[in-house]
């Protein structure tokens, strides 16, 4: 399997067309059964880019959380979500665009251009960015918001874990394990759940039975 190592490329690219400030945008969270979709965008400081910057689900908890500082001091930083509820109204797909956009809109500075993770481009984004697939494994400034993205949501879900103890959220990011999914039969549906999600769509409006 090719190894690959985030770089500048995308950002240098970029800056070869005349942008100046360009900013790395991703998002965590599609696949819960709980929890909002959080997205982040990252302008890093060329002049000093942290070390070790990389998909953020190639590096651990403790790893994350020591970059998760470090970049939110060094760089131009907004973290935005998309609401259980906004998710329910619009489906994933939308709602994980309106986080991306909010996170844009978000920046202290506005960007020049914008290297997205994935294939699609969110309507307001577009005409100004580039979508990069596996931008998150390739991009400095797309593993940067990866990583902000990745723990600014954990720590919302170790919070909802707190006031709905017995799903394992604090470990399972609101993810589909077996230990969730048994919970959602025992304990029941909570508000923090998305109703649009089979799982739990089943439990309120069908047989209320969940696969394990």
């Amino acid at each position: 399997m090719e190894i690959i190592f985030a770089s500048f490329e995308f950002e240098s690219a970029a800056q070869a067309q005349g942008h100046t400030h360009i900013a790395g945008v991703d998002e965590v969270g599609r696949g819960p059964l709980a929890g909002p979709v959080t997205a982040a965008a990252v302008i890093l400081n060329i002049a000093n880019v942290p070390e070790g910057l990389a998909d953020s689900k190639t590096l651990t908890a403790a790893r994350r959380e020591v970059l998760y500082e470090i970049i939110l001091a060094s760089a131009h930083c907004c973290i935005a979500h998309a609401s259980v509820e906004e998710i329910d109204e619009l489906n994933i797909l939308r709602a994980s665009h309106l986080a991306m956009e909010r996170a844009v809109a978000g920046l202290p500075q506005a960007p020049c251009h914008i290297l997205i993770d994935g294939h699609m481009i969110p309507t307001k984004l577009k005409g100004r960015a580039t979508a990069i697939i596996q931008g998150d494994a390739k991009s400095l400034s797309i593993a940067a918001a990866s990583i902000i993205a990745k723990v600014a949501r954990d720590r919302i879900m170790v919070d909802l874990a707190q006031q709905y103890p017995g799903y394992g959220w604090e470990t399972n990011a609101g993810y589909p394990t077996k230990m969730h999914q048994s919970a959602l039969l025992n304990l029941g549906v909570t508000p923090a759940h998305r109703r649009s999600f089979k799982p739990v769509h089943n439990m309120l409006y069908q047989d209320k039975s969940v696969t394990l």
